[in-house]
């Protein structure tokens, strides 16, 4: 049985006794009743168990025993929830001293188990934020994701990595701040490129005088808090000064920054006057399918938005009866959203959730400070969430076209390749290569919802063995890794994703090559497909290599065609992008890294006397030693190193 974790500071944590015979033969709702008289009358979190240790559902209640005692009672209105209760084989509870603490644990929970009759958050990665570091006497303003571990201001979130992107080229545009990481800052003995683009003040090599530095920091901080207009009015004033004192190089300088700073206003689609930070959130549902649209406003700005298709499996989080389904899913998403989200001081709603103060005490507590959370029914901030909620009707709308697409295109592979149903989780494999070097197997995994990027992995193809080219031992080797994996972890008892199609991209030799690997496996039983590129590597003459089947091809304008050259065309991106990288690396690598005594400082101090590998490399033993942290004895490996037969 998986184990019940246990809040810190006293929280009492309480796991039934199965041992008994007559505890095990127990099931559904009289497992349930014989539960409930043993429940304490207080808040806590509960958790209904299927076979094989499946967490069937996780909830919260003011009164664990009140609540239980409704599944046991049959008192369920929905026929899902009944069909939940029959699959019930056990129960686990956490008392909490609070309703607030229980809502905090629930949603922990949910986000991790991601039970099946739960409402569940299936995106939960982090957005990018702007760092405004305060940890050195030149701040520097970044991109940053992640846990807020360094010293500094965060602003965010953004809701894309292209909108933080820009904004942060803009900002150094207008404030002239550095980007540049400590060591490369340190490193410098004249300006960058940036500065001569009039990107960076150069406090590096002192450009600029320390005061003048940090002024244009405390501007930018006052910026990204919500005073542009008074940043804006103030560089105005200087740019009319400059002007009237003949300093024209000064005024258009500051002329670049003031249109700098009105690009990012005005690429705001909307900029409301009365809500400086709020997320705004908004759902539809239709089709047994929901969307949460999420708007982020900070300093009076629209940072973007994203869609989000969470799990509705149970429309309502509880047994409450009147309750309104998507308030509930709503209400079930955000506890889940703000598990690992900064919390803004005013949430907006499109539906008045269940737990609309609960929720509010609980963000509280995590923010430390007021959190509102409203669902306004007039003025601008209603307008707010009504455009929240025309974009997810539209989010939904091509998602469910585009479910409805995919669905006919799995139907026609399923006929195509002559499987008993549609697939539900296809894997393509390719491989990238320059003359064996670097070479490096790709994986992609697409389904009934597309391509599912979370499941991608590639392969480091590697071994003394293996015969450079040899594109069949490739393919082989990265097979064997990916399903040798699968079944160990199925022998371990665990329940690991089994495609239901492979493709390879290739003709007969690596369909034989995988179909050896497979069948080293014991997965006979799973369908291998080879798709080689037509003549001169067109594009619509593949030809399909399948197991007790001649060679076929697929009609030229066929919508399933092009959807398996999609899925090629995927790997085969995926691949040669995890090669370049791989390469990429290889060709960064530095000769001093591969000197025993030469870490990271060293390397610096090297660099930074002898500007580079190639410097080092023409330095004599005498030379050698006079860099700090480098004694008689590095300095003659270091030049052993670069010349093998030479002496100091």
């Amino acid at each position: 049985m998986s184990e019940v974790p246990v809040l810190d500071d006293g929280v009492i944590c309480d796991a039934p006794d199965h041992s008994a015979p007559a505890q095990a033969a127990r099931k559904g709702a009289a497992l349930i009743k014989d539960e409930v008289r043993r429940l304490p009358d207080a808040p806590g979190v509960y958790r209904m168990i299927g076979e094989d240790n499946e967490v069937l559902y996780v909830g919260k209640a003011r009164s664990l025993k009140k609540r239980v005692a409704q599944y046991g009672s049959g008192r369920v209105h929905s026929q899902r929830l009944a069909h939940m209760v029959s699959l019930t084989r056990s129960m686990e509870f956490v008392t909490t001293r609070t309703e607030t603490e229980a809502l905090l644990l629930e949603s922990n929970l949910i986000k991790h188990l991601k039970p099946r009759f739960n409402v569940v958050l299936r995106d939960d990665k982090s957005f990018a934020e702007i760092l405004l570091r305060r940890d050195h006497p030149a701040p520097q303003i970044r991109k940053h994701r992640g846990a807020h571990t360094i010293a500094g201001d965060y602003f965010g979130p953004f809701a894309s990595t292209w909108a933080v992107n820009r904004t942060v080229a803009i900002l150094q545009k207008a404030f002239l701040l550095r980007s540049c990481s400590d060591s490369v800052f340190d490193s410098r003995s004249r300006p960058c490129m940036l500065h001569q683009i009039k990107r960076c003040s150069g406090p590096c090599t002192g450009e600029i005088a320390q005061a003048d530095y940090l002024a244009l920091v405390e501007q930018a901080h006052a910026f990204l808090t919500g005073k542009s207009r008074a940043v804006l009015a103030r560089l105005s004033e200087e740019m009319g000064q400059a002007a009237e004192n003949l300093e024209f190089e000064r005024a258009a300088r500051l002329r670049d920054r003031i249109r700098a700073l009105s690009a990012i206003s005005m690429e705001q689609q909307i900029n409301p006057e009365s809500v400086e930070e709020a997320d705004v959130f908004a759902l539809h549902a239709e089709g047994g399918q929901a969307c949460v649209q999420v708007f982020f406003f900070r300093a009076g700005q629209n940072w973007g938005n994203r869609a989000y298709f969470p799990r509705v499996a149970s429309a309502l989080s509880d047994l409450d009866e009147g309750v309104d389904p998507d308030a509930a899913v709503l209400d079930a998403f955000l506890g889940q959203f703000y598990d690992a989200q900064p919390v803004p001081r005013l949430i907006l709603l499109s539906h008045d959730i269940p737990n609309r103060e609960l929720l509010a005490e609980a963000l509280c507590v995590k923010a430390g400070r007021k959190v509102e959370i409203a669902a306004p029914r007039r003025g601008e901030k209603r307008e707010l969430v009504q455009h929240a909620l025309t974009n997810a009707r539209e989010a939904l709308g091509r998602k469910l076209a585009e479910g409805s697409a995919q669905s006919k295109l799995l139907a026609g592979v399923c006929e195509v390749f002559g499987l008993e149903q549609p697939p539900e989780r296809i894997e393509v494999y390719d491989n990238s290569h320059i003359m064996g070097t670097n070479a490096v197997g790709g994986m992609i995994v697409a389904g009934p919802e597309g391509f599912q990027k979370s499941q991608y992995r590639k392969f480091n193809i590697k071994g003394a063995e293996l015969a450079p080219g040899d594109d069949y031992a490739m393919m082989r080797q990265v097979l064997q890794r990916r399903f040798g994996r699968l079944v160990k972890e199925e022998e371990e008892g665990g329940s690991p994703p089994r495609p239901d199609l492979v493709l390879i991209d290739g003709g007969a030799g690596q369909l034989a090559a995988a179909r050896e690997a497979m069948a080293d496996l014991g997965l006979d039983d799973i369908v291998v497909v080879g798709v080689a590129k037509g003549p001169d590597r067109d594009a619509g003459l593949e030809r399909f290599f399948l197991p007790g089947r001649e060679p076929f091809m697929l009609e030229p304008k066929s919508p399933v065609l092009y959807y398996l050259q999609r899925l090629r065309d995927e790997a085969h991106r995926y691949a040669i992008g995890s090669h370049r990288v791989r390469r990429k690396m290889d060709l960064k690598k530095n000769p001093l890294d591969e000197i025993e005594g030469v870490g990271p400082a060293r390397k610096r101090a090297l660099l930074h006397a002898f500007g580079s590998a190639r410097g080092v490399s023409r330095a004599s033993v005498p030379d050698l030693v006079k860099v700090e942290g480098v004694n008689e004895a590095l300095a003659q490996r270091i030049f052993a190193h670069f010349h093998p037969a030479g002496r100091g």
